[in-house]
């Protein structure tokens, strides 16, 4: 109820804002630019040289002035884009449950949802899905391949398969079901008293999942606790809060908010107390952590509640409000605030060029800590602004260290294709068994290259060999999926994760979490972390 009587208040506000902006336009000139609009109109609508009915050219002004405020993170959606961002934030929807990737003509399946439906009819990872109901793939868009893929729950699709390593294509039918994706993708045991969990997204569900993915941690032994931020984008701001008040006390600031009017401009404190006060915490980041990632990354941090490791987040600190709309355009995505972290950090990273953008994905870019504004946490450690999140100890990740990064910019649009022929290369070696990059021989790689070549795959081979330490993990990967399943194969590529590496070697023997910080600062004045030097 309470929820209702806010969205009321809301609109309500946003209602009135509207009225006192619109009669302040007036009275500034506003008049003088719906003039402008009006004239502008008018000629389009009766001189253009094509017809173009009137509501497409309000549609097409409205989209046109979203597009000049140069926000990202601003934006009409039309109904199938509402829908995504609904599914997205519910972790919910009705379908087949499987995550597959766009191939030459296919959907690969990545992975299907543990004990779905698509798991249970026998669909695997590395399957090809050809054709959806007797519809081939190739034939349609992207889009339209996966909407077909949903449906109402008792409804059946017939899928043509083609699986690697087997001689013939078959079908599998899949009765759709309603699919609730869990926010926590893995929980693992690393070490005797470490354990891992990974939070894939902020979903309405994050908070209840964490817990319970800590609990049967803590049941395990678990005293120390890796909670791996890195690809996480975010999503529901009270999520991001709910998962800081787990690790916090009653009374503490976890971000504050920051906008034009006093109902966007507050700051949201924790309200219990913390549910596991002597769990040791290590949070992992990177450049894809962002939004309700880095409020969470922040508030720990600047609380001295978690070590970060690994690299500065995103630096996506802002706000947004979804404005229900009339029309094809559903909603008006609008960003309303500014995100600030309990020591005054804006999350909220300047992006002047799209080349800013890229960087923040590669911690090779981390610019140095002296061209960073220091802010203190509540112990008085040192902690670094600039926007995003940086981290207490940075490590640069294993696929800036092994050329991943490099070979997926140089395969651009062909590496679905790519990680096509590494697929089929894995399924042809079976029953072999490798489980680091160190048992992947020449031949191998070469069988990688020849399929790649066969696939018509746009790569040089100096760029080939150049990345043969990020293609033999590919394979490796790969292998094990096949081998022994998908919670295997990421299970192995967390053996050979630095970060995770790096953050296990801070926990080990740590007793308390002021002697894990105090671990964090020593390394980081030993200069024992990779910190670019160039500006």
């Amino acid at each position: 109820m309470r929820t209702r009587i806010a969205i009321a208040v809301l609109l309500a506000g946003m209602f009135a804002g509207a009225q006192l902006l619109r009669r302040a336009a007036v009275t500034r000139g506003g008049a003088a630019g719906a003039r402008l609009f009006d004239q502008v109109l008018a000629r389009v609508e009766g001189n253009y040289v094509d017809t173009i009915a009137p509501e497409e050219l309000y549609r097409k002004a409205a989209t046109g002035m979203v597009a000049e405020l140069h926000d990202p993170n601003t934006s009409l959606l039309d109904r199938r884009q509402y829908r995504a961002l609904e599914e997205t934030t519910a972790g919910a929807y009705e379908g087949i449950g499987v995550q597959v990737d766009v191939g030459e003509g296919w959907l690969r399946v990545i992975v299907p949802v543990a004990g779905g439906p698509a798991e249970l009819a026998g669909l695997r990872a590395g399957d090809r899905i050809l054709e959806i109901d007797g519809r081939s793939v190739s034939a349609r868009l992207a889009t339209d391949a996966r909407t077909g893929l949903r449906g109402k729950p008792g409804t059946k699709v017939t899928l043509l398969v083609e699986r690697p390593g087997a001689d013939a294509r078959f079908t599998i039918e899949v009765v759709r079901a309603a699919i609730h994706l869990s926010a926590v993708r893995h929980v693992m045991m690393l070490a005797p008293a470490t354990g891992y969990l990974q939070l894939a997204v902020f979903s309405d569900s994050s908070a209840p999942h964490l817990r319970a993915a800590i609990a049967r941690l803590r049941a395990l032994g678990a005293r120390t606790v890796l909670l791996d931020l890195r690809g996480d984008p975010g999503g529901l701001l009270q999520q991001g809060v709910a998962v800081s008040d787990e690790f916090l006390d009653a009374g503490q600031p976890v971000v504050s908010l920051r906008g034009r009017t006093p109902a966007e401009t507050r700051t949201i404190t924790d309200t219990a107390r913390q549910s596991w006060p002597d769990l040791v915490l290590v949070v992992l980041v990177d450049g894809g952590s962002a939004s309700a990632s880095e409020i969470v990354a922040g508030a720990l941090q600047d609380h001295d509640r978690a070590a970060v490791v690994g690299g500065t987040t995103y630096g996506k600190g802002s706000a947004q409000s979804i404005i229900q709309l009339d029309g094809d355009s559903a909603a008006l995505r609008l960003t309303t605030a500014l995100w600030y972290t309990p020591s005054g950090r804006s999350i909220q990273r300047p992006r002047p060029s799209a080349a800013d953008s890229a960087a923040a994905e590669d911690s090779a870019a981390e610019r140095p800590l002296a061209h960073r504004r220091a802010f203190r946490t509540d112990a008085g450690r040192v902690v670094y602004g600039g926007g995003g999140i940086t981290p207490d100890l940075i490590i640069a990740a294993q696929d800036s260290v092994d050329g991943m990064l490099a070979l997926m910019r140089a395969l651009g649009r062909d590496a679905s294709r790519f990680r096509d022929a590494v697929v089929d290369v894995a399924a042809s070696l079976r029953p072999v068994r490798i489980t680091t990059a160190a048992g992947v021989t020449p031949a191998m790689r070469e069988s990688v290259w020849k399929r790649a070549q066969a696939r018509h795959v746009k790569l040089s081979r100096a760029e080939f060999d150049v990345s043969a330490p990020a293609v033999d993990r590919m394979l490796v990967d790969e292998m094990a999926r096949e081998g022994d399943g998908a919670e295997a194969a990421y299970r192995l590529r967390l053996d050979g994760d630095r970060v995770v590496k790096a953050a296990l070697a801070l926990a080990d023997g740590a007793p308390d979490q002021r002697a894990l910080l105090a671990r964090a600062a020593e390394r980081r004045a030993a200069h024992r972390e990779d910190v670019a030097t160039a500006p």
